[in-house]
């Protein structure tokens, strides 16, 4: 078989990697300057882009090292027994891509990962190698995300993190029983053990730098996870719970939740159709109230029906204030922080601009206008010096009142 171009691999391994959603790029039409019309190209094979978290937008290289890969897990495009063209990279093509596109201006990092091939230890190698030589032998001060592969050696796995400026291992899928079925070369315990291991070496190189200055830095962005959500069973409810635990156990930075994608040739046991992305959005947005709003998880898994499902038209907060409107209204002149938060329209940035102006004077609907996005939502939630819901906050069709509008399903949706 002919060996394919350099820029044939690095198609076939950029698009490999979009299934990754740890640092998705947003979409958009292709489109290009090939005829010579017009400048530019949304067609950069490889390059997404990651939101840095003083919301910085950073440029990667985004790619596998390779797609073969000795195991068979249903839901991968990747696995053993999918028909997709096989492509490899060597270590060194991976470094020498990056720095060339570092160069143009392309780029400011890189997002590695890869199939297994021969074994998981050997194919860990080959990607501390791209980031070791990046490092020492090139000096590459460049953004590095290596995806690591817990059944590779411990050592190997926490060596990663010494080159890298994130490392991430992926849970895959919310349940157990979800991964024994869906991913039978993986196991839940394996992969929780090597979070944990990598979990350890970043509070210990932390704790390290503290008292030795030039102690060696370890995975300084932390490390992530992603689980799919819709190719097994798992309700809204269980993810929740899932993330959430991981959150608590191993102080993970991000959790990245990734809507089961149908694949050429997919297995039987897969579902036919993806989830709606509504629910992969409600799942971000219920990471969110407990991140930054002072939700606990169990609070946030009230929300859900009786399914243990995330309503799809209304967002988590809003759900969650329907089923306790006992906590309602909440006067904004008096409210602390924390119950400000909880108001269902008032996000982070709107909850500090109320606590800064009243400070100078008692607060009036019109004020709230100039402070948030809407005052629609918050009247039946609030009491402001010139406003009280009255009897809107208990009223029985309050839900369908701040709903959106229904939509005319698609015929060949």
């Amino acid at each position: 078989m002919a060996r394919l171009s350099l820029a044939e691999r690095l198609e076939i391994l950029a698009d490999a990697a979009k299934y990754d959603a740890s640092c998705a790029s947003s979409g958009t039409s292709k489109r290009n300057s090939r005829d010579g019309k017009g400048l530019g190209s949304t067609e950069g094979m490889g390059i997404c882009h990651a939101y840095a978290p003083d919301g910085r937008c950073i440029s990667l290289l985004k790619i596998l090292l390779t797609n073969h890969c000795i195991f068979d897990c249903h839901y991968c495009v990747n696995r053993k027994s999918s028909n997709v063209r096989r492509a490899r990279f060597t270590p060194r093509e991976v470094v020498d891509l990056t720095l060339s596109f570092y160069r143009r201006n392309y780029i400011e990092g890189l997002f590695l990962s890869s199939g297994i091939v021969r074994s998981s230890s050997h194919t860990m190698e080959q990607l501390i190698e791209v980031a070791r030589s990046l490092r020492e032998d090139h000096a590459f001060r460049g953004y590095i995300h290596l995806k690591t592969i817990p059944e590779a050696d411990p050592q190997l796995v926490e060596r990663a993190g010494l080159w890298a400026d994130r490392v991430s291992i992926n849970v895959e899928l919310p349940t157990d029983a979800g991964l024994a079925r869906l991913a039978p070369d993986k196991d839940s315990g394996q992969i929780e053990s090597a979070i944990g291991r990598i979990g350890d070496a970043i509070v210990e190189a932390k704790d390290a730098r503290k008292r030795f200055r030039h102690a060696p830095r370890f995975a300084p962005a932390g490390q992530s996870t992603q689980m799919i959500v819709g190719a097994d069973g798992a309700s809204d409810s269980q993810i929740i719970g899932r993330a959430n635990g991981l959150y608590d156990r191993f102080g993970l930075r991000r959790v990245y939740y990734s809507a089961f994608s149908p694949i050429p040739d997919a297995s039987a046991v897969l579902p036919l159709r993806r989830p709606p992305l509504m629910r992969e959005h409600r799942l971000y947005q219920s990471d969110w109230l407990v991140r930054f709003y002072g939700f606990s998880a169990t609070e946030v898994q009230q929300a859900t029906d009786a399914e243990g499902m995330l309503a799809l038209d209304i967002d988590p907060k809003l759900a969650w204030a329907l089923k306790h409107r006992e906590s309602f209204p909440i006067d904004i002149n008096l409210a602390t922080r924390e119950q400000l938060l909880r108001v269902p329209g008032l996000g982070t940035r709107a909850v500090a601009a109320i606590l800064q102006a009243r400070r100078h004077h008692r607060l009036r609907l019109e004020d709230l206008g100039r402070l948030t996005r809407s005052i629609a939502r918050l009247r039946p939630f609030i009491v402001t010096a010139d406003w009280r819901p009255a009897s809107i906050t208990d009223s029985v069709d309050l839900r369908a009142r701040l709903a959106p509008p229904p939509r005319q399903m698609e015929l060949f949706g």
